[in-house]
């Protein structure tokens, strides 16, 4: 069987750097941080008290009044990106077979802010259960692969991939796979989520996973800094359409990006914390090189699950000396999490995104607020701290772990015919 080739004709986002690919890209290259105090509750009794939050998104350029109230936050995000990704596709020309293209989706907990405001609802009352009759729609977190396959007409392979973090990063390499199978000739693949609300910040507080640097949250995300005390939480959706490179030809399509490979691996350890070596990392690497056919010594840049916690980032970075080699000390790391925050199930695919722009347009975003880098690091890694670098990227990985131990990373080429 002779596998296909598979790229990426186009991009959506809603991101907390901005509402489109452009803005959020223009920030991310910049140096800008999307952390700010919380706006969506009153959060001045709790221990973290900001986040990344979207901004700008208009509901109504996207849904009427009443489609929007019948859907979660997470969908709102996950739909308004497929919608650009779509458009900037031309997925939505004439003379596209819908019945070949498919979506899949990632997110780690779907509809909290729906399933929060139902319970807060019932405890309120007099033990009368009321509950919206859209309460279980809205909120499961398959829902917004449906909606965006409703809104197209898509009638390809469609669910969802729950792996917390990783969530989105294993449903781009399930439609890299597909794609590469013969099973679809598209896909809209990325993620969304939108757990900023009191339960979002109260449990991951209560897991101690968060940064409590209330006093400066611009700042509060810094992967690498001696002084990292947790990550940024944070919300939105991206979509990337994967297509069949014959088909994307065929039609015209400009190409991004060649998606060439894509690994999985568990850490089998702990619920949260990562393995100590960093070997699920390792080995996620590891496959996902083998999948792409190609050496370590070709990669050029690695975009870091990086969430600026004291274990996950130096056990990543191990990892990646373990794969590497002299390598590690030649190419570009970066974690654009101290920017975005950390998108739970979204990660993936704002990070994802981030890779491939990064590969199209030769130049690796910043890893930024690294005032004092940790003592421990190896002092020959290029961490690309405080201000994005130039250089020619024709390979390039995307990295995201999650709790459970969920490994996933993505091999990201520059587009050659």
């Amino acid at each position: 069987m002779q596998f296909k080739r598979v790229v990426v004709t186009g991009l959506g986002a809603v991101t907390p750097l901005g509402s489109n690919v452009n803005d959020y890209w223009t920030n991310l290259i910049n140096g800008v941080s999307g952390a700010a105090p919380i706006t969506r509750f009153d959060a001045s009794k709790f221990k973290t008290r900001f986040a990344c939050e979207v901004k700008g998104f208009k509901l109504e350029d996207y849904f009427d009044r009443k489609e929007a109230q019948r859907l979660d936050a997470f969908s709102h995000y996950g739909i308004a990106a497929s919608v650009q990704a779509v458009a900037d596709a031309g997925l939505d020309s004439e003379g596209i077979d819908k019945n070949e293209i498919g979506v899949i989706w990632g997110s780690g907990i779907g509809g909290l802010d729906t399933f929060q405001t139902e319970t807060f609802n019932y405890a309120k009352g007099d033990g009368t259960p009321r509950f919206n009759p859209f309460f279980i729609p809205k909120m499961i977190a398959d829902i917004c692969s449906g909606h965006i396959s409703m809104r197209f007409g898509f009638r390809g392979p469609n669910f969802t991939t729950v792996s917390a973090c990783a969530s989105s990063t294993s449903a781009l390499i399930d439609a890299f796979t597909y794609i590469k199978l013969g099973k679809a000739t598209a896909i809209v693949a990325g993620g969304s989520e939108a757990a900023i609300n009191e339960s979002g910040i109260g449990g991951f507080n209560a897991c101690q996973a968060m940064s409590t640097r209330n006093e400066s949250p611009e700042t509060a995300s810094r992967p690498y800094d001696v002084d990292r005390d947790g990550f940024v939480l944070g919300e939105g959706g991206v979509a990337l359409i994967l297509e069949e490179l014959d088909h994307a030809l065929a039609r015209g399509a400009k190409i991004y990006a060649e998606i060439i490979g894509g690994g999985m691996s568990a850490d089998a350890h702990h619920i949260t914390a990562p393995h100590p070596e960093g070997l699920g990392a390792t080995l996620v690497m590891q496959r996902a090189l083998k999948d792409a056919n190609i050496g370590p010594e070709l990669v050029d840049y690695i975009n870091t699950h990086g969430t600026s916690t004291p274990l996950g980032d130096l056990a990543e970075l191990k990892a990646i000396t373990n794969v590497f080699g002299e390598q590690a000390y030649k190419m570009n790391i970066s974690s654009t999490k101290s920017m975005t925050g950390h998108l739970l199930g979204a990660a993936g695919a704002i990070e994802a995104m981030a890779t491939v722009l990064a590969v199209q347009n030769d130049i690796v975003p910043p890893t930024i607020n690294n005032v004092n880098p940790d003592p421990e690091l190896d002092p020959k890694l290029n961490l690309t701290f405080n201000k994005a670098q130039k250089r020619t990227i024709n390979y390039a990985i995307s990295n995201t772990f999650g709790f459970g131990g969920h490994n996933a990373a993505v091999v990201v080429k520059k587009y050659t015919a």
